[in-house]
């Protein structure tokens, strides 16, 4: 899928351009997708409850969109506001998961709100029946407790992750995308403890987090070895893959990481089950 990438607007719907990374158009980023339907399947779309734009973005082409993604540090976006109830009810009447980044962030700055990439602040649209896919597991960074007040301690983003993929409300409901989980700074107890737990394999999704992929000092071939997730041959056919086409070599160096004997399942590459408009259950 291509993920567009909106400004930052304010509460009033204001457009902040000084608060804004980047900006990708929704007719540049829908007619990619229909000039190239096998590569490009529909276009999701970043956008904030400015009801004339969603709307807009969502309906045109009919059909297109499969998802809505936020960055909310960049885009100023806190999950659990009450402000956006009305926009999670139209994502479950629409069948539309929210995909949102969560734990730190470092590739995109925007309006560097750090506190809204909380994993803890997406029970107000888990609550509401939105589908939630958490974009790199929340596998960087630290965010406070909520949980146990306003002012909770700071604790590592993949726990509090991993807290509400263990809480059975939230079965079926929410996900968990593994783009970015091998990057060097992320490689560790996140991404062992994801590949051995068989329970979440079919909460888990693949992505890319690409371009980033094609940023060769991201990733360590020679710390997949040293961890023993791959063997040496392994490691030196895979950067050669990466040599020629970033996005495939992402690929295939996961479905080849093994620890432990365990590995990520084959249906966590199988992600048009969730993003269908009516998607295959993975019970």
């Amino acid at each position: 899928m291509l993920l567009a990438f909106d400004f930052h607007y304010d509460d009033a719907g204001i457009k902040h351009e000084e608060s804004s990374a980047f900006s990708v158009p929704d007719r540049y980023a829908a007619e990619l997708a229909h000039r190239f339907p096998i590569g490009a399947n529909g276009y999701a779309r970043c956008i904030r409850l400015v009801p004339t734009r969603w709307r807009r973005s969502i309906g045109r082409p009919s059909g297109s969109a499969r998802a809505v993604k936020w960055l909310p540090s960049a885009m100023g976006i806190d999950p659990a506001s009450v402000k956006y109830d009305g926009f999670y009810e139209a994502l479950v009447r629409l069948n539309l998961p929210l995909l949102n980044h969560s734990g730190e962030e470092k590739a995109v700055q925007g309006a560097k709100m750090e506190e809204f990439n909380n994993p803890l602040r997406l029970r107000r649209p888990l609550d509401h029946g939105v589908r939630v896919i958490v974009a790199h597991c929340a596998s960087l960074g630290e965010n406070a407790d909520i949980d146990r007040g306003p002012n909770g301690p700071q604790t590592d983003a993949f726990g509090l992750f991993s807290r509400l993929m263990d809480e059975p409300q939230y079965e079926g409901r929410l996900y968990g995308d593994i783009s970015a989980v091998t990057q060097a700074n992320r490689v560790g107890r996140p991404l062992e403890i994801l590949m051995a737990r068989s329970d979440w394999q079919g909460r888990l999704i693949y992505g890319s987090d690409y371009p980033l992929p094609g940023v060769i000092p991201l990733f360590s071939m020679r710390l997949f070895v040293e961890q023993s997730y791959l063997t040496s041959s392994q490691a030196t056919v895979i950067s050669e893959i990466r040599r020629y086409n970033p996005l495939l070599f992402d690929f295939v160096l996961k479905r080849s990481l093994v620890k432990n004997g365990q590995s990520f399942a084959p249906i966590v590459f199988e992600s048009r089950r969730i993003f269908d408009r009516k998607p295959i259950t993975t019970s």
